[in-house]
């Protein structure tokens, strides 16, 4: 396991021990958990929560989750693109996030081998604000390019931000209230990526045309976000996944989530609005839905 402790922010790197959760040539659950309890130390239970959730909610573990862990042993220069990009976009990060908003992230960036639960998760393991980057979603999702790959860290360590320097988890039983949280917190993130990249347009999910179509048919983004959100669910959500499609689309709810959040930015700074509370948000909503 390869690590750099030089800033705040460490880079952990376990792409050699992942392939120990291999055998015979396919993923290998229990040789997976001993990789995970030696490389990234209680993360196994989040990962496997996750993964049971999503069985539940209909996937199957041979048809969705082997395939996309298999192609990790197979793909092998997949697997070094990945690699190869984690290190040239994570080992200089620290500098550039400094350079836009002046302070640091404490946090473990660590790429891994997790269970399909996404390319990026931000949770807190021992005691660290720790970024997992499942590397098996990075190679399915093809974002193992640089550019997509800084979208991804950077992404995600604007979750990081938000947490070190705000509010970005909250207590509630609303899925309403859940659902624009989410909308809320991935904006945000969304907007610090553009802002570390210099690029207010960018957004790493799908390229130009995709862009194009969001430009497109914000209003009806926007109004479909606004009146699903009483009855939202994870099972019928359409905004945040790959998974999942709003008129053919996947992740609309980022693009939404970064209107929204630039709409908060005309009345008040970046480190103001992470620290807004969920009614702050909801009050702030209407606003959005209702300026011209």
């Amino acid at each position: 396991m390869k690590g750099n402790e030089k800033n705040k922010m460490r880079v952990i790197d376990t792409s050699e021990e992942m392939l120990a959760a291999f055998h015979s040539g396919h993923f290998d659950l229990e040789k997976w958990e001993a990789y995970m309890d030696a490389c990234v130390p209680n993360a196994k239970e989040l990962c496997l929560g996750d993964m049971r959730e999503c069985v539940n909610a209909g996937f199957s573990w041979k048809k969705d989750f082997m395939p996309v862990l298999d192609s990790v042993l197979w793909d092998i220069p997949g697997r070094k693109e990945a690699i190869d990009s984690f290190h040239m976009i994570a080992d200089q990060l620290d500098g550039k996030i400094q350079n836009v908003f002046h302070k640091t992230v404490d946090a473990d960036l660590v790429l891994y081998l997790g269970l399909c639960n996404g390319a990026g998760w931000v949770t807190t393991i021992g005691g660290r604000t720790t970024v997992l980057l499942g590397i098996e979603k990075i190679m399915e999702l093809d974002w193992g390019d640089p550019d997509a790959m800084t979208g991804l860290i950077v992404h995600e360590l604007g979750h990081v931000y938000h947490s070190q320097y705000g509010t970005l988890r909250i207590e509630t039983e609303s899925l309403p209230d859940r659902f624009l949280w989410q909308l809320f917190t991935e904006g945000t993130a969304m907007v610090f990526e553009q802002e570390v990249l210099g690029n207010k347009g960018y957004f790493h999910q799908y390229g130009s045309d995709w862009k194009e179509w969001c430009d497109r048919h914000a209003e009806l983004i926007k109004r479909s976000f606004y009146d699903d959100l009483k009855s939202m669910t994870n099972e019928n959500q359409r905004y945040f996944g790959d998974w999942v499609s709003f008129e053919g689309h996947g992740d609309t709810g980022y693009y939404l989530g970064a209107l929204f959040v630039r709409y908060l930015l005309q009345s008040a700074g970046f480190d103001s609005v992470i620290r807004y509370d969920i009614d702050e948000v909801k009050k702030e909503y209407e606003n959005f839905m209702h300026a011209n």
